[in-house]
């Protein structure tokens, strides 16, 4: 009888926590670093935009779910979703080895290359050489692949420069403090070279496999109903709508 009565308490409990979990999932808190443009940042009025942006509510409205976006600091982002302040984190993070050992991801969503961005008179500098890079600055976003490239394959030879924002990056590169910056591909489009007498300083490099949703590692169902909802967004037409209004050409994964 003992066990009878503990099977049932057991299965009674088992059931109550799955209707926890699903309740948990009715509302959904989101992690954004700002400003990473075109992906995510403030418009003029103060609210948020931005590809990523746009992605995630549609995504939030094909799971029927109502999701708040949490503006957190890229080095703390993990750290925040390990301690719970969020439920998932939405905001450009690349598919990594090492970041699979804190983080389960969903499938890919988009991948988009890096590049060295400086001075219109660099842009005969072969960036591929340890030798031509000797001695310069070079700024990355810190915690990046981009920060993980440079580190890796020109840490003994440049100075490397993190910065928590793209943004004191450019401003950085702008006033001279910087020879060059490493990032992915349409943050300079869309910040360095519209600046007169800047530009891309390199061929694309293509980094990471891709970006996904990073959920706790513990969060399968969630990271099932992400993947589903970016599979329909996907299939119904929506992603592309909302690529073509951020970038002329195609990031989707």
């Amino acid at each position: 009888m003992k066990k009878i009565v503990a099977a049932a308490l057991a299965c009674g409990l088992a059931l109550t926590s799955g209707f926890a979990a699903a309740k948990e999932y009715t509302e959904l808190r989101l992690a954004v670093d700002v400003p990473y443009e075109p992906f995510e940042y403030k418009a003029p009025d103060g609210s948020l935009t931005g590809f990523e942006i746009d992605l995630g509510n549609a995504v939030c409205a094909e799971m029927q779910m109502k999701c708040e976006w949490v503006i957190q600091a890229w080095d703390g982002i993990i750290p925040g979703l390990l301690a719970r302040k969020y439920d998932a984190i939405f905001s450009s993070m690349s598919i990594n080895e090492d970041r699979k050992k804190k983080v389960l991801f969903s499938e890919p969503y988009y991948n988009t290359p890096s590049s060295w961005f400086g001075p219109d008179s660099s842009k005969s500098l072969d960036v591929s050489s340890k030798d031509a890079l000797k001695g310069k600055s070079v700024g990355v976003q810190r915690g990046t692949i981009q920060d993980k490239y440079v580190t890796k394959n020109f840490g003994d030879v440049v100075d490397v420069k993190r910065y928590t924002t793209a943004d004191d990056l450019v401003l950085d590169l702008q006033g001279g403090r910087l020879d060059l910056v490493f990032l992915d591909y349409p943050v300079g489009e869309s910040t360095i070279m519209k600046q007169d007498g800047f530009d891309s300083i390199s061929d694309t490099i293509q980094l990471g496999d891709g970006v996904g949703v990073a959920m706790r590692k513990r969060d399968k169902d969630l990271a099932d109903k992400f993947n589903a909802a970016l599979k329909a967004v996907k299939d119904n037409g929506t992603y592309d709508k909302i690529m073509k209004k951020y970038f002329s050409y195609n990031i989707k994964m």
